[in-house]
């Protein structure tokens, strides 16, 4: 990973948020998935920050920024990322989600588009049916009665090394598990919202590839040059976070191309 030029706590609200400046360049917002920290994205952070100056984020009770006395959702979230664009004095800034970052990316661009400039979705869905079947009978296990199992896992592991309060590790798969059992359509405000927009999918991804072709089509379909959709071979819903067809797909939509 790149050296980091700056990293801090900004308090928005009510909540502390982590983040990390990578790079010099436009600013990008880089928003990782659940259960995830910043780190999920690899090598694609710095390909990113070489040409990019990348603010990377732990979302509320993720990573290093600590958990509140609300819920998760993905509407509070974007809130807080709007208030950190503020909060480091930019006017706006292009966003970039993956998974459940993705989804506080979409609301963002729904609820604050002045200070979105390009947002890319990658991996994510504007509405909950997005999602394969047996990913959504999945997401239904996740929560406290999990905890203990998934301590086992790297992603465990890898928040007991960073997280302010390791023992909030159940705290955080209820929340966690309650936002993804909650169902939403976001289609008719998609359908109306203006920001130039990137969708990226896998081609063996947990969004179903027919998702990202009608996410696509309420943006335009190509009728808008604004909007594109890229769905990456061999790349699953776990593997598109670092793979380097990922920044390679999104540099040139950044920079207008």
């Amino acid at each position: 990973m790149t050296a980091k030029l700056e990293t801090g706590h900004a308090r928005v609200g009510n909540i502390d948020l982590y983040y990390e400046i990578h790079g010099s360049g436009e600013p990008l917002i880089l928003l990782h998935g659940g259960a995830g920290a910043i780190e999920m994205f690899g090598p694609v952070l710095p390909a990113l920050a070489a040409t990019h100056r990348v603010i990377a984020v732990d979302l509320q009770a993720h990573g290093r920024t600590a958990d509140i006395d609300r819920p998760l959702s993905f509407e509070a979230m974007a809130d807080d990322i709007a208030g950190l664009v503020r909060h480091l004095g930019l006017t706006k800034a292009d966003i970039m989600g993956y998974s459940l970052g993705g989804g506080v990316a979409i609301q963002i661009a729904l609820r604050q588009p002045r200070v979105v400039h390009r947002l890319v979705v990658v991996s994510a869905p504007f509405k909950r049916d997005g999602w394969y079947p047996e990913v959504q009978a999945s997401m239904a296990t996740i929560g406290p009665q999990a905890a203990e199992a998934m301590k086992h896992t790297p992603m465990y592991e890898h928040y007991a090394r960073i997280a302010p309060r390791p023992e909030d590790w159940p705290v955080l798969l209820a929340k966690l598990g309650d936002l993804l059992r909650t169902d939403y359509d976001w289609s008719r405000q998609v359908a109306a919202m203006k920001v130039p927009t990137l969708i990226v999918v896998g081609d063996a991804d947990a969004v179903r590839p027919a998702h990202a072709v009608e996410f696509y089509g309420l943006l335009g379909a190509g009728q808008r040059d604004a909007s594109r959709l890229a769905i990456l071979p061999n790349q699953t819903h776990f593997t598109i976070v670092s793979a380097p067809q990922l920044a390679t797909t999104v540099l040139p939509f950044l920079d207008g191309y």
